[in-house]
């Protein structure tokens, strides 16, 4: 019987320990991280599979490494509780990305007392995702049901023990060190691994468990510097707006001849040279090489307007219709027309979706940055700003007032802010509606101009099912002859109610003889993931490109008193509002603090993703394939896809210092409230 027991002597320091217990961790580790990788990216045989199976290898070993240190009974209950700790994650992973299409990540974790408000959404994920959760949760079962095969029978000896940690340890240098030797590529997998922190890359490249050795990280440790302070500035000439075919345009075509730049009197040599900390030096010597934009003929075009500013849950292209939405249909094509607008995709979806656009700086992955915005001194918020000129400014969100603690982050955005049981009285459906907030709120400042407004919607949220979404259900009717599935149809019934919501808004602004006097500004928190690919197909009527024409969207900027469209062709996204907002209002702004840019500048396109992927206007990046592909007849200079990542790095980087070192304040950009 000895001889089939597949048993090594331990000479004496201990009892001999099967090798299939031993070979039990790393194999349901690795199988595990392959159903997770072909849930989420659609295969399992791609480029991080290799670097997947040695980390899976080397934390195996150390699982088994600590069910060999007690008897049989303590092993097989060390073995089901770390089984069941690694699964519960890859879990809870598997059913975050089915839902927000990202990864979860620790900081979020604080937050899930407020998420479980959403337990419908979760359960609608749990259910699409039923076959990976099941495959998932097959290994601990087994390990509960039938577990002895698969544990060690006694304590091991030292030499055992001995052997578990030096070929744990063997297998994870052999990964970093392949890893950190891997410098092909645009975006390199040592420089992912190493220096920065991308979730959805880093569980493409190195598997779920080893991402989350890498949150905790640089949740507790923070992160080496990314790039050093380097001219990012691609000196690539991009076209102006244009105007549409045969028609003239209200407001004149763009120059860029005699115009100044959108600078503030910061002399960030003088501070670096004076600075003794070497993190504020970094940033000073940083914003002292960052070209600004220039001025231009629509600087001040709306100066002295008051200005309603709208993130809108889960809206895109898709909600514009003429018959179904024709509010939105209307704004969307009388005023500026961005044809190449993107709306991407960031790790705290909504909330992150609202900082990128309020701040035009980049979310710091890991943490709600929004709610660590707090505390810091937010000059360039444009509450602060039009507060700053005597504006009044009220901001408004018809869900819960302190969810994802906007009750903080909001008034420090220079705004008084009303939620949900908190001043603003709509009643507590699910989602609520968007109508019954702008009939509420829209008196409590129409008349008193000048006034700066910022509303956070919620009719648009998922579910997208008449059962379980009120403004679905509200407007079935009138999607009921659609040739769609529910879920589009529930989405485009959801979105009118935030039509009829405009619509109030508009009449009521014309009442008050404030229509031509004021400008609207809406975009989306990110695109409707709450639909399978097909059911965004449908809303599409094509194939909907996933990596980069998803995030396609519409910007709605209008004023009351144009005339004619303005089309602007320039690839741009929710990262320049901030920026085109404060030129055309002629607000006192450095360009050079800000990640995005404002349109109209001359400053060239770019267009960055949570994942590092880009557009520009002679191609497009896409990091997960590490491919850049040139634009149709685009001439692209050699090196130019390196140069941009280099630009995109540091716009990940030092939005990430402006955030943790509250960097307007120590330039001297206090904000009083």
């Amino acid at each position: 019987m000895k001889g089939t027991r597949l048993q090594k002597p331990d000479t004496g320091l201990g009892r001999a320990v099967p090798y299939l217990p031993l070979l039990w961790f790393p194999a349901v580790i690795f199988c595990q991280e392959l159903v997770v990788r072909c849930w989420a990216f659609g295969a399992a045989l791609d480029r991080g599979i290799g670097f997947t199976l040695l980390f899976s290898l080397a934390l195996g070993l150390v699982c088994d490494f600590f069910c060999c240190l007690w008897g049989e009974r303590g092993n097989r209950r060390c073995s089901v509780v770390l089984s069941a700790l690694l699964t519960f994650w890859l879990l809870v992973q598997t059913v975050y990305f089915t839902i927000f299409k990202t990864f979860l990540t620790v900081y979020s974790l604080g937050g899930a007392g407020q998420a479980l408000q959403f337990w419908r959404d979760i359960l609608a994920g749990v259910g699409e995702a039923w076959l990976p959760l099941a495959l998932l949760l097959a290994p601990p079962a087994v390990l509960c049901l039938f577990g002895r095969p698969f544990t060690p029978k006694a304590r091991a000896g030292r030499r055992t023990l001995i052997w578990l940690a030096a070929c744990a340890a063997a297998v994870q240098l052999t990964g970093a060190l392949a890893v950190n030797a891997s410098t092909a590529g645009v975006l390199s997998d040592g420089y992912l691994y190493s220096e920065t922190f991308v979730p959805d890359l880093s569980v493409a490249r190195f598997g779920v468990l080893t991402t989350l050795r890498l949150d905790l990280r640089q949740l507790f440790f923070g992160s080496e510097p990314e790039s050093g302070p380097t001219p990012t500035v691609v000196p690539t000439a991009v076209p102006g707006p244009s105007a549409p075919p045969a028609e003239p345009t209200a407001a004149p075509e763009p120059t860029f001849a005699v115009y100044g730049e959108n600078t503030m009197d910061i002399d960030f040599a003088a501070l670096a040279g004076a600075e003794t900390d070497e993190t504020l030096k970094k940033l000073h010597a940083y914003f002292a090489q960052v070209q600004p934009t220039d001025q231009n003929a629509y600087t001040g075009r709306f100066a002295g307007k008051n200005l309603i500013l709208m993130t809108a849950e889960g809206f895109s292209r898709f909600a514009v219709d003429e018959a179904l939405t024709p509010t939105l249909y209307r704004l969307a094509n009388t005023g500026f027309v961005f044809e190449n607008f993107y709306n991407p995709l960031w790790w705290v979806s909504t909330l992150d979706g609202e900082y990128v656009a309020n701040t035009s700086l980049i979310p710091k992955p890991g943490v709600w940055s929004m709610y660590k915005s707090g505390s810091n001194s937010m000059y360039f918020c444009l509450g602060n700003q039009f507060r700053r000129l005597g504006y009044e400014t009220n901001a408004y969100h018809n869900h819960t007032w302190d969810y994802y603690s906007r009750d903080i982050s909001h008034p420090n955005m220079g705004y008084v802010y009303k939620g949900l049981g908190h001043g603003l009285d709509v009643r507590a459906t699910w989602p609520e509606s968007d109508l019954e907030m702008m009939e509420l709120t829209v008196p409590e400042y129409v008349g008193e101009a000048p006034f700066h407004t910022y509303y956070m919607t919620v009719s648009g949220h998922m579910n997208y099912t008449f059962a379980g979404n009120a403004m679905a259900y509200k407007h079935r009717n009138a999607v009921a002859s659609l040739p769609m599935s529910e879920g589009p149809r529930a989405y485009l019934a959801c979105q009118m109610e935030l039509d009829l919501a405009l619509e109030s808004l508009l009449r009521q602004l014309e009442a008050a003889g404030e229509l031509e006097n004021t400008v609207i500004c809406l975009s989306a928190d990110h695109y409707p993931y709450g639909m399978e690919k097909f059911q965004l197909d449908e809303l599409a009527g094509e194939d909907l490109d996933m990596r980069f024409d998803v995030y396609r969207s519409t910007w709605i900027l209008w004023s009351g008193d144009m005339e004619e469209p303005v089309t602007v062709e320039k690839p741009c996204s929710s990262l320049d509002i901030l920026p085109t907002l404060s030129n055309l209002f002629g607000l006192e702004y450095d360009s050079r603090l800000l990640m995005g840019r404002d349109v109209f500048s001359q400053s060239p396109a770019l267009v960055v993703l949570s994942d590092r992927s880009f557009i520009t206007d002679l191609g497009r990046y896409d990091s997960k394939a590490d491919v850049f592909t040139p634009a149709e007849g685009a001439a692209v200079p050699e090196g130019y896809a390196s140069e941009v990542l280099r630009r995109v790095n540091d716009m990940f980087f030092y939005s990430k210092l402006i955030l943790e070192n509250d960097y307007y304040a120590k330039i001297g950009l206090a904000v009083e409230h």
